[in-house]
Formats: structure tokens, sequence, C-alpha cells
């Protein structure tokens, strides 16, 4: 099964972000077969940058995301909205790519299901 999770909110300030990447790390350890598939758009792109500092006891998106790519997840981050944000150019985390509407609906029609945060 190829599960795809779109992400709009930002990594911090709602629990949105954290919330789909709880659900993409639990799909990977309790159904190993299952392709994730992460399409971060809008104010989620934020997701995308490295170096993320947060206080103990907090979750990090970024250590986050890195698990799921490090299990064989996909992320991509829209390209449109990484350039209304001036970091398109910037380095992300390693394995994230920067991506287009063209991909986000290929991965849609392939997907076996799409869920949204």
């Amino acid at each position: 099964m190829k599960i795809l999770i779109l992400i709009n909110d930002a990594p911090y300030g709602t629990e949105k972000a954290y919330n789909a990447l709880r659900l993409a790390i639990t799909l990977q350890k309790e159904h190993t077969s299952t392709e994730v598939l992460i399409f971060l758009m809008a104010d989620a792109v934020g997701c995308a940058v490295p170096n993320q500092t947060t206080p103990n006891g907090y979750y990090n998106i970024e250590r986050m995301l890195k698990s799921v790519i490090n299990r064989g997840g996909k992320v991509k981050a829209c390209g449109t909205c990484t350039d209304a944000r001036g970091i398109k150019n910037l380095p992300l985390i390693e394995g994230v790519e920067i991506s287009n509407m063209s991909e986000l609906t290929q991965w849609t029609v392939e997907a076996d299901k799409v869920v949204t945060f």
C-alpha cells in the first residue's frame, strides 16, 4: 500500500506536522510494507529546514522527518512554497527534495490513500 501524507501547517505553533509525522513513523513501524510519501506545502515547507533547535522534552520535526527518510519514506517540498518563503535556495534536510504540482499530482493518483494535515 502507498500512503501520501500532505502537510500544510508550519512545523511549530500547531501540532499538525507533529501528528502527521507520528502517523508516518507508526505506519513505517507497524506496516513495514507500506510506502510512505510526505509532501510539504505552504508553511509546512519550514519542516525541511535543517538545524532545528527545540527545548529538551519537546518534539523536533527535523528528527522526525529524518526518521521517516531513514526508514525509506520519501519527502518532497513544494518549490513554489519554498520560493515564496525565501528558502528555495537554502540547504534542506538531507533526503528532502524540492518538487512541484506535477509530482504531487502523480503521487496523488498513484497513492492508495491520501491523508491531509
